[in-house]
């Protein structure tokens, strides 16, 4: 069986220089920030292109802690995808605010410029764009918006490492970049972790205290803080990991252009990739025209793992319930959800593989 994602091929491959990488911090106990977490801030920020990364814990706390840098609290707002993972969300209600969804675009999936204006308010104060399944959204015309309303934009990137948008790499673009770091992303920790990236160091004075128990000056706590602290050894493993990403986005996108361009069975949908973008296909997410629990029951009878990614839109979730928002209000991220399906695509696929992926995408039949 061909599994959707493998990640004992890159484990295998460079198991060595993982292992002396784990082993170093666990010789100077250097496991809870310090200096292994540190380096790769440093590193992480040149790659990017920005002057401050500050790695934390997760994504999840790395979008609360942009939100918190931003000084967005209780009772504001902030526009946000009704089609991505749910934690774009939980940054927003962390700090009290309300998450307003808006709907994707029926191509490319992404959030709608056309339809955040009408859902702006007093108290809205930040979009959130995610560049989800490795597609940068349409940031210009997000931040043609976000200007005329004096809103902040924040990336969220936990799909888009290495994306580009205009040449420019995502979490770059915005006032603040959200990475992820989670086992599978293009960029993946053995375990948990996230980063922040911008240009302002007042947000990352910020951010520093505030993933490390609100101090500066240990047992003197300036603000509410938590513990968020990335660890050593997902430092060190992230420094090793890093070297390859180039190589990793270089293969993904080989592969995705390839599904791109040979998957032409009608009955199968794909995202769209504006020219002014150069996508890095973190997930090959499809739209199947029938029931998507079908092909994905087809598919693995030819070997082939296949899975859903977000099969409930975040404004339909029982957690937002309170919002009230209802069937109809996200009619594109709903369609989406409802006929989902994702594909196998990691770096190390073969074109073998590859290959019997196309032949049986092509050669699925709707009932």
């Amino acid at each position: 069986m061909l599994k959707r994602i493998d990640l004992t091929r890159d484990y295998q491959k460079h198991k060595a220089e993982y292992l002396e990488a784990i082993q170093k911090v666990c010789e100077d106990t250097a496991f809870s920030g310090g200096k292994y977490a540190d380096e790769f801030d440093k590193e992480f920020a040149q790659y990017c292109g920005v002057p401050y990364a500050s790695g934390v814990n997760n994504g999840t706390s790395a979008l609360h802690c942009a939100m918190v840098a931003l000084g967005i609290g209780e009772g504001d707002e902030v526009i946000v995808p009704a089609n991505t993972y749910i934690a774009t969300a939980w940054g927003v209600t962390y700090t009290g605010a309300t998450p307003v969804f808006v709907d994707c675009t029926p191509d490319t999936w992404e959030i709608d410029p056309d339809k955040i204006e009408e859902k702006i308010t007093e108290k809205t104060k930040a979009i959130i764009g995610v560049h989800l399944y490795g597609q940068p959204f349409e940031f210009n015309k997000v931040k043609e918006i976000a200007d005329r309303h004096h809103l902040y934009v924040v990336e969220d990137c936990a799909q888009g490492h290495d994306a580009l948008y205009e040449g420019k790499m995502v979490g770059t673009l915005g006032d603040l970049g959200c990475f992820s770091f989670y086992p599978g992303k293009n960029l993946y920790a053995f375990g948990e972790g996230g980063s922040v990236t911008g240009y302002r160091k007042e947000y990352f004075d910020t951010i520093e205290m505030m993933k490390n128990q609100g101090c500066t000056v240990r047992y003197y706590h300036d603000m509410i803080g938590y513990n968020y602290r990335l660890e050593g050894i997902q430092g060190a493993v992230l420094s090793v990991s890093l070297k390859y990403l180039p190589e990793w986005t270089a293969r993904r996108r080989e592969i995705g252009w390839r599904y791109t361009k040979e998957i032409t069975n009608p009955a199968i949908t794909l995202q769209h990739h504006p020219e002014n973008t150069n996508p890095v296909f973190h997930m090959f997410e499809v739209e199947v025209e029938d029931d998507p629990e079908r092909f994905l029951a087809y598919m693995a009878e030819k070997g082939i793992e296949c899975n859903r990614h977000y099969p409930v839109p975040c404004h339909l979730q029982n957690a937002y319930k309170h919002l009230g928002y209802q069937v109809g209000d996200c009619p594109n991220a709903e369609y989406l959800a409802s006929h989902c399906a994702t594909l196998p695509l990691f770096p190390e696929m073969t074109d073998e593989e590859v290959e019997m992926v196309i032949r049986a995408c092509n050669a699925y039949q709707t009932a």
